[in-house]
């Protein structure tokens, strides 16, 4: 997997053994909900999936105050006040949903969490297919407390990665069944993310 073409968008700031949080070098260069990210390569890899993102202030407790009121558009403020791309922060948080060791993807948490400093990668189309061959991982997302819904976060996912498989129609009927078995207890909660999975 070291061999293809990967994004870095990001650096870890906030570690744990379920999840991180990282914070992007391009203000709004935020990865879209539900993609997939990793942290590491060569030997060990961790694989994360995207459920929450905020753009503020690096100041804890001070708000942005508007800027536009005499400006034409929203590209005006920023080149008109390039010290916001300094004042602001974009960040991400991500969910822990597997990891590679070796050439082997296990799609259960690692041994241990991310490093603070780490580098974060938007993966490549065929990372995200290689992941999502086996479904596993989704019994991690439909177990987590989240500060978004379950329900969105999980259908962005499968949307995003229905994208890459050459069949888009088949690995979603796949997610399906895997879910109906998975919330086999819930259907109030499998009904709204099959309704949600329209790519």
């Amino acid at each position: 997997m070291t061999s293809e073409t990967t994004t870095r968008i990001g650096e870890v700031i906030e570690s744990s053994t379920t999840g991180f949080a990282a914070e992007c070098y391009k203000l709004y260069g935020l990865p879209p909900l539900g993609s997939l990210v990793s942290v590491g390569g060569n030997e060990e890899e961790t694989f994360g999936i995207v459920h929450h993102a905020t753009t503020a202030s690096v100041e804890p407790g001070r708000r942005p105050i508007a800027r536009g009121r005499t400006e034409t558009s929203e590209e005006d403020i920023y080149k008109n006040s390039p010290q916001l791309t300094q004042l602001l922060r974009s960040e991400f948080s991500a969910l822990v949903v597997g990891h590679r060791d070796g050439q082997t993807i296990r799609h259960y948490l690692p041994s241990q969490p991310v490093r603070i400093h780490a580098f974060v990668h938007l993966c490549p189309p065929e990372t995200v297919r290689r992941f999502s061959r086996s479904l596993g991982f989704l019994g991690l997302l439909t177990e987590a407390a989240l500060p978004v819904p379950v329900e969105e976060v999980i259908a962005a996912t499968l949307r995003l990665m229905a994208r890459v498989h050459e069949d888009s129609a088949a690995f979603l009927v796949a997610a399906g069944r895997e879910l109906a078995t998975l919330l086999s207890d819930d259907y109030a909660r499998l009904r709204a993310i099959l309704g949600r999975l329209e790519v």
